[in-house]
């Protein structure tokens, strides 16, 4: 399905808000797919549609180029609270610094949109109202990233698309996505 954003946002809203909460009282919905296909676009779309909306990057929560891995683990310890009514909490990583800032919360209840490669894993299925994935062509998502990052991070780029395919595979995150979305 190619979409434009507000129009998917609307489908997605109204999809999450039509089922069961999952995520405690509140609701989740993951928004996940390689980089540089129009995640964060989707994201904040859907929160232009549901007023309250909360939105985390999980560029955000990863610990650098190197950090996908781990992320599964750090949206995980993320939501868990959450699911029991309770305020979730998160690290802040800082690019620019290379290191960790400020702890983030996010508060229960509500509308809870997660965007970003590795978003979804297995551990959270439970907790997911719903998956949508985002995905472009290679070509157009490396031009994408490197025009947002410079010519300087495309060896980041190059690996970071090696990593997120093996994440992928282990999740086998396309073939769980309740909804798929292609951007070009």
């Amino acid at each position: 399905m190619a979409a434009d954003p507000a129009e998917l946002a609307r489908e997605v809203a109204h999809r999450v808000q039509a089922a069961p909460p999952t995520l405690g009282s509140g609701r989740l919905v993951c928004v996940d797919g390689p980089a540089g296909s129009g995640k964060t676009t989707l994201a904040a779309a859907i929160a232009g549609v549901v007023p309250g909306t909360q939105v985390v990057h999980c560029d955000e929560l990863l610990r650098g180029w190197a950090g996908l891995p781990g992320l599964a683990d750090s949206v995980e310890a993320l939501l868990r609270p959450l699911a029991a009514g309770e305020t979730g909490h998160w690290r802040r990583w800082d690019w620019l610094a290379d290191d960790w800032a400020e702890t983030r919360a996010v508060r229960p209840g509500g509308l809870l949109v997660v965007e970003g490669v590795g978003s979804w894993s297995p551990g959270i299925a439970d907790l997911v109202g719903l998956l949508v994935w985002v995905e472009a062509g290679s070509a157009l998502r490396l031009a994408r990233g490197i025009e947002r990052d410079g010519e300087a991070m495309r060896p980041q780029w190059e690996q970071w698309r090696i990593d997120e395919d093996a994440l992928f595979e282990a999740h086998g995150t396309r073939a769980r996505a309740d909804l798929v979305v292609t951007t070009d």
